[in-house]
């Protein structure tokens, strides 16, 4: 547990960052003042925690300063957590891959990692697929973003670097076939799981977003209630922006999951919260750095005491 938070606490140390700088020591030993207030509800909304959050987590602080002009730093923080905790509740998503496929010829559970581009989704399906084999799960990767000529080059590297299994085509071939053809895989090899990397997508184009619909279709010709998981990938430093995304994408394909991306390198860590309020779409995982073990699940626990500079 400790080294998760501490992950997570490094991953966030710019949103922290950006917001223990502007409090002028609000989360320090001292006790707090109306000033620092102010400072803090600046910071919250630079880092995107949206108007309803962020005048919920003031909206306590001031009570409990209201009540003890000697409040200390470290008491506002443990609010604020509180707080966020609250807001979140029901917010982590939980991956159950049964170990099971190839013994009881059972379907493979099929991920659709959806987004726009630029937001990881390759990166984040190569990382995914580590992260299952570590956990004892067999797992193919669909490379089904044939529209960007590095994009199966890419999911390549990652296989070799990683000793990932991968089925793939050329560039421009057919995405949906690709995907036909890796869940027959999956299925004939016995493997407990399929994730699909497609290509990156603006969510205003409808004929790309009608190449998802197609990619649906077709894995449903193989299992009707594939994909199990359709999954949006946002780069965290967007932060606001990507709310607009989650919603459209939410819209045509019936999100079941987020992962929110590079978050290491935003001060903008709190647009995830906005999404979950907005949508409640649970979010499984997070990007907190290059390395594969960087992709972390989602604690609403660890995140919100992250955010908010509070030792494990």
């Amino acid at each position: 547990m400790f080294g998760l938070f501490k992950k997570f606490k490094s991953g966030f140390a710019k949103t922290v960052s950006a917001i223990a700088s502007k409090t002028a020591g609000l989360f320090g030993r001292k006790s707090i003042d109306a000033s620092s207030l102010e400072t803090l509800e600046e910071a919250l909304y630079t880092a995107d925690f949206g108007v309803e959050t962020t005048e919920e987590i003031l909206a306590e602080i001031k009570a409990a300063y209201k009540k003890d002009k000697n409040l200390r730093g470290q008491e506002a923080a443990a609010i604020g957590s509180a707080v966020l905790t609250r807001v979140l509740a029901g917010a982590e998503g939980r991956l159950d891959i049964p170990a099971v496929a190839g013994a009881s010829g059972a379907n493979p559970v099929t991920i659709a990692m959806i987004g726009v581009n630029g937001s990881g989704k390759t990166t984040t399906s190569a990382k995914l697929a580590w992260r299952l084999r570590e956990d004892k799960r067999s797992v193919i990767l669909a490379a089904c973003d044939t529209f960007r000529a590095a994009a199966v080059e890419q999911l390549k590297t990652w296989g070799e670097r990683l000793d990932l299994e991968i089925v793939s085509s050329h560039t421009g071939a057919d995405a949906a076939a690709v995907a036909f053809d890796a869940w027959q895989a999956a299925k004939s090899r016995g493997r407990d799981c399929l994730i699909v990397d497609t290509a990156g997508r603006l969510h205003t184009k409808g004929n790309l977003m009608e190449e998802l619909a197609k990619i649906r279709r077709v894995l449903q010709k193989n299992d009707p209630a594939a994909p199990q998981h359709r999954w949006l990938v946002v780069d965290g430093s967007l932060g606001s922006n990507s709310i607009e995304q989650a919603r459209v994408f939410h819209q045509s394909f019936g999100l079941t999951g987020l992962v929110v991306t590079k978050l290491d390198g935003t001060s903008r860590g709190g647009a995830l919260v906005g999404i979950w309020r907005e949508l409640k779409i649970p979010i499984y995982f997070l990007g907190l750095g290059e390395q594969p073990e960087d992709l972390q699940p989602f604690s609403v626990e660890n995140y919100a005491k992250a955010v908010f500079g509070i030792e494990a």
